[in-house]
């Protein structure tokens, strides 16, 4: 599996490592995903995702389903 959040689309970046000297070495921008299963209500059935830090306080601002919803409109996650 990739290391892309499900309800955001957050995926690894890269930069620089700098050191002191100013010399610059390439590095990736990891985001902070977990493994979380979820009840979905509405179809009565538990989901897993991988979700972000930052998807878990959008699923808790406006709900598994309305999270889910928003992420297949916008292609980060397929319809079932």
């Amino acid at each position: 599996m990739s290391k892309i959040c499900q309800i955001t689309g957050k995926k690894v970046i890269t930069g620089n490592s700098v050191s002191h000297s100013n010399h610059k070495t390439r590095r990736t921008f990891e985001p902070n995903l977990q493994v979380k299963r979820f009840f979905i209500p509405e179809m009565d059935q538990w989901v897993t995702l991988k979700v972000s830090a930052a998807g878990l306080r959008t699923i808790n601002k406006i709900g598994i389903y309305a999270a889910l919803q928003k992420a297949a409109d916008q292609g980060f996650l397929y319809k079932q």
